[in-house]
């Protein structure tokens, strides 16, 4: 348990999950977005201290990395091999393809079957891997079929190149039409305390037993804050004696067990706070007045 044990009356949420059945994670993961500058363009850290950052995270026993091909772009991938390869045998990682970028902010989208497949076995060459574990298309390619982007990840996955298939940033209806095609392992869609807009896709993969990693899990730094007594979102961390991250983290776990939120921070001080929020146990009442 963590420094907040026998401070609420609510209930302990589950720590770990399995994706799909079988990658059992510990719910509180590590994105490494961060690890790049402003943008998602260039490097943020010194490789020496993203190294030590990223063993630092699976020392206080993280299990599960979000990373990308294009955070730098290749910049995290590499990182994480440098870091941490070989690998642990609990360590699962998540990487995405499917968008090219320009510089700095800037995405496109880039689902042609030729795409995905260069960009996950390039992946695959920088994780220094022969599988990755899940592999998440990171936004669905408006002028190619659903049915074409994912039929070449199944492809990947019946070659033994990508264990299980993702998604990021889907609607409802997109999530549902991918389902007539096949079992997504996981959904990854922008969703934090005070932004909701992705409820329904949320519910739709509890029914499921689908993976939900919401990005932006903190706001994109802007439930960082300290505490005070302003906001609904400080009056609990106030409560707690905790941070108001830590608090927009243990809402999210006890959202539903299928959340698994990945915050990332270049800062070891950060890292150490957000992984603390595991032993956060918020109360029904807490719970209602984050509502």
């Amino acid at each position: 348990m963590g420094p907040f044990a026998g401070k609420g009356t609510g209930t302990v949420v589950g720590t770990t999950f399995e994706i799909a059945g079988e990658l059992r994670v510990r719910r509180l993961g590590y994105g490494t977005a961060q690890l790049t500058g402003p943008g998602y363009w260039g490097p943020r850290l010194t490789p020496g201290e993203a190294v030590a950052l990223l063993r630092r995270a699976v020392e206080r026993g993280v299990t599960l990395l979000d990373t990308a091909d294009n955070y730098g772009p290749d910049i995290a991938e590499e990182l994480i091999a440098q870091a941490l390869h070989p690998y642990p045998g609990d360590l699962v990682l998540a990487t995405k393809g499917g968008v090219i970028r320009t510089g700095p902010d800037k995405w496109h989208a880039a689902g042609r079957p030729e795409n995905l497949r260069a960009m996950c076995e390039a992946s695959l060459r920088r994780l220094r891997t022969e599988t990755v574990d899940l592999y998440q298309l990171h936004r669905i390619d408006p002028a190619v079929p659903l049915a074409d982007q994912l039929g070449t990840l199944a492809e990947l996955r019946e070659e033994g190149k990508i264990r299980h298939i993702g998604l990021d940033t889907v609607t409802l209806d997109q999530l549902d039409e991918a389902l007539t095609v096949l079992r997504p392992a996981s959904v990854q869609n922008r969703f934090n305390v005070l932004d909701r807009e992705s409820e329904p896709v949320l519910e739709r993969c509890a029914e499921q037993g689908i993976a939900f990693l919401p990005w932006f899990p903190l706001g994109n730094g802007s439930l960082t804050t300290g505490t005070g007594t302003g906001t609904a979102i400080e009056r609990v961390a106030a409560r707690h004696g905790a941070t108001s991250g830590q608090v927009a983290l243990a809402w999210l776990l006890h959202r539903s067990p299928v959340v698994l939120p990945t915050p990332g921070t270049g800062s070891p001080a950060h890292l150490e706070e957000n992984l603390d929020a595991v032993g956060l146990v918020l109360t029904a009442e807490d719970m209602h007045a984050l509502e």
